[in-house]
């Protein structure tokens, strides 16, 4: 159960306007039963006027006689029939106003200095498209006489933390594609241990 708007607020009303229990305040407000004390006693949430939950529809009127009446009863808010938030879908990240004019130089630097990141990585690092990028690297963008490659830690646009993942990632990626494409051809890298002795018999041929 989720803690109503302004729970202190509303724990001062409950205990000025009501006859419930510390306990049944304290779970309504998401609380601890102590501090729900402390309000009754003057010593917390001092100057704080109440809040009448029925006035904003988080509580009826009858719930709370129901729980005065039973002491063990656990107050109920009141089911509203509102629209669930839209949850925002993946895509690029939100960048402010103010520094999106840095992304294509934010990108043109990862192009540049960290070649083995793909279109849909960079785009997620610098929240913007594949077809910006595809431009970017073609020098095809509009605006590409101005753009500037700089580091997009620096501008803002990502943090070093998402960067190293993304490059950590990428890194291993290309690892694996030419493992991959080195046994399509009957190439095998050879063991740690063979590379071993052969450093070692090189070295005391010398």
């Amino acid at each position: 159960m989720s803690a109503p708007l302004m729970p202190k607020a509303t724990a001062v009303w409950l205990i000025e306007n009501t006859a419930l229990t510390f306990d049944q305040v304290a779970t309504f407000c998401g609380l601890h039963p102590l501090e729900v004390q402390g309000i009754a006693d003057g010593e917390v949430a001092k100057g704080i006027q109440g809040l009448d939950p029925t006035l904003n529809n988080q509580l009826t009127k009858e719930e709370i006689k129901r729980c005065e009446a039973d002491p063990k009863a656990r107050l109920m808010p009141k089911q509203v029939d509102l629209p669930e938030p839209v949850k925002r879908t993946k895509g690029p990240r939100y960048t402010p106003v103010a520094k999106r004019q840095d992304k294509p130089d934010g990108v043109a630097y990862l192009v540049k200095h960290a070649p083995e990141l793909k279109d849909a990585q960079i785009a997620k690092l610098i929240g913007t498209t594949k077809s910006t990028i595809q431009a970017i690297r073609e020098r095809t963008h509009w605006n590409s006489p101005n753009i500037r490659p700089r580091d997009p830690v620096l501008l803002g646009l990502c943090s070093q933390t998402e960067l190293n993942a993304a490059v950590e990632k990428a890194r291993r990626a290309k690892e694996r594609e030419e493992k991959a494409k080195n046994k399509a051809l009957g190439i095998e890298a050879p063991a740690e241990a063979e590379v071993e002795a052969a450093v070692e018999t090189e070295t005391a041929g010398e």
